[in-house]
């Protein structure tokens, strides 16, 4: 029997668990809950016939449509499930909880597998998630000039078990000049958020939680304006490397990367 978890619950009992986002390809894409799998119910082009259809000739015209595709791509999710370990506990969502979610769920647990689903999907992950920039957290921000190895003092921090959260990490981006350089592409604005939020919303509200100082924005994507405000209320440690210093960490940590991309 398919079980609907609220979003609090859905996160938790998911965790190191397989969660299928059962959206669209180009959904999935934009924005997703970290961890998540991508295995939709419909492409990209069948999803657009499906909501047309809806909307010029109703909800059963629609429902036509989709049990046209329905079968095969039901065959490609279980497939893809078990090319991923075949795990026997699943869940599932999709955009609003409704009707995508809810027949990938029944068919699968007709398959044997044991499913809980999101209520009202993803879009209650997003309220969830913009709740979390609303709460006050306890931050100690690292400062210093370009070059003072606040990066590798936060990893530092890190292994020595202190809570940290990692921003240019989220961002796929340095955060400074060097920008970009040997990064991975940076994600949405959307995914960018759901990773911090999560990330905030597992730490533990008594201990400090060090981030370094940065500006709002941080690439191609902006902390959001409750968390910079209160980084920029937070006690800042301030790393005074010497002149020197900075300039022979430079040319060590980014000296190897391509001379067009330096100039850059």
């Amino acid at each position: 029997m398919v079980q609907r978890l609220p979003v609090e619950e859905f996160l938790s009992r998911s965790k190191g668990k397989t969660i299928i986002d059962v959206r669209s390809p180009k959904e999935f894409a934009h924005a997703h809950i970290p961890g998540a799998i991508s295995l939709p119910l419909f492409s990209d082009d069948e999803r657009a016939e499906v909501g047309t259809a809806y909307k010029q000739r109703g909800r059963e015209a629609a429902m036509m449509i989709g049990l046209k595709y329905y079968g095969a791509n039901m065959q490609r999710i279980i497939s893809g499930i078990k090319e991923n370990g075949n795990p026997k506990e699943l869940y599932v969502h999709c955009w609003r909880g409704g009707m995508r979610s809810g027949v990938v769920s029944w068919m699968l647990d007709l398959f044997g597998y044991k499913v809980f689903t999101l209520e009202k999907g993803y879009k209650s992950f997003r309220h969830f998630i913009l709740a979390q920039f609303e709460k006050k957290y306890p931050f100690h921000i690292l400062g210093g000039r370009t070059g003072s190895a606040k990066t590798l003092v936060l990893h530092e921090l890190k292994k020595k078990n202190q809570q940290t959260i990692d921003l240019e990490h989220i961002a796929k981006h340095k955060g400074s000049a060097f920008g970009a350089l040997g990064e991975l592409p940076p994600p949405s604005q959307e995914m960018f958020e759901n990773i911090l939020a999560l990330e905030l919303y597992e730490a533990h509200s008594s201990k400090p939680i060090w981030l370094e100082d940065e500006s709002q924005r941080i690439g191609w994507v902006n902390i959001p304006n409750k968390v910079w405000a209160q980084m920029r209320e937070s006690k800042v440690f301030y790393i005074d490397a010497p002149f020197e210093e900075r300039l022979k960490y430079i040319t060590e940590n980014y000296g190897k990367y391509d001379l067009e991309g330096l100039k850059a």
